[in-house]
């Protein structure tokens, strides 16, 4: 196996999963649209490409495997607008493909579980250009393509003590509201075990085993910090900005059960409770 790897957006998730592959000998080109982050990448060991903008085409030529992380926008899939063709033409010597998306293409099921062959039925405007993104990607001829439906992201700089301390965090209660969600090394640990164990065309949900409501998180950060209790606010009282109040419009149990039976993977943080304590030990060690 090749073991060279464009990522397209090389953001959170990515760059956990380049924590794996670097130690086993990878080399690894990421796209930024920075040049402080393309620095702060090339500190990291990766190969940066200010994008767009730079010279993909070294890079486009080396690699056998591609990671997507950039989401549509008001345009749609800003990799596919701005290098579709050449990604094309490169998908027969390509060995592994992935494309992350998000359990927001299932849209709304008032709580109930859904798994990857539940139909795609999103209820925003975020859910739908990531069906049309994810449609467009399986479209291309020959690409060895793996989609990756990601829950809620939390890990290293994302999580809830910090409102937690600073006594801004609320338990926002929405009656049934439930969300499921994954540690990001538990994203990058998939996201290797799929690239040794490819299978083109293959879909993936990527949560934990525990699917919550939102307010018992943050209620669990409290108790771990030992601070008080944030208040609990109902949701139709709560101020919110329109990307959080969307959030709340699905409510969903997400099974994650192919990733198990067939990539073999064992969960680091099976639930927020393992992912917590570990997230607050670690930065208590830095």
């Amino acid at each position: 196996m090749s073991k060279t790897l464009l990522s397209f957006g090389h953001g959170y998730s990515a760059r956990a999963l380049a924590n794996l592959l670097l130690p086993r000998g990878w080399t690894i080109h990421g796209t930024t649209r920075s040049p402080d982050k393309a620095e702060a990448l090339r500190a990291e060991g990766i190969h940066p490409v200010i994008w767009p903008g730079g010279d993909l085409d070294p890079a486009l030529a080396a690699a056998r495997h591609v990671l997507v992380s950039a989401g549509p926008d008001a345009e749609g899939d800003p990799v596919l607008r701005r290098c579709g063709d050449a990604i094309a033409e490169i998908a027969p010597r390509l060995e592994w493909a992935g494309y992350l998306s998000t359990t927001g293409v299932y849209g709304d099921h008032g709580g109930g579980w859904v798994d990857e062959s539940t139909p795609l039925a999103p209820s925003t405007d975020r859910g739908r250009a990531r069906v049309a993104a994810e449609a467009e990607w399986q479209a291309i001829t020959g690409l060895p393509l793996h989609i990756f439906r990601l829950a809620g992201i939390y890990g290293p700089g994302r999580g809830p003590f910090e409102k937690v301390r600073r006594g801004t965090a609320r338990r926002i209660v929405k009656q049934g509201q439930v969300f499921s969600r994954i540690h990001v090394d538990d994203i990058a640990q998939v996201l290797a075990a799929s690239i040794a164990r490819p299978d083109p065309g293959a879909v993936y949900n990527l949560c934990d085993d525990d699917p919550a409501p939102p307010q018992d998180v943050i209620a669990h950060a409290a108790q771990l910090l030992g601070a008080p209790m944030p208040p609990e606010v109902p949701f139709e009282q709560a101020e919110m900005s329109p990307m959080a109040r969307s959030f709340y419009a699905e409510s969903k149990r997400v099974a994650n059960d192919r990733i198990k039976t067939e990539l073999g993977v064992k969960l680091l943080y099976p639930s927020y409770r393992d992912g917590l304590p570990a997230l607050l030990e670690a930065a208590q060690e830095t």
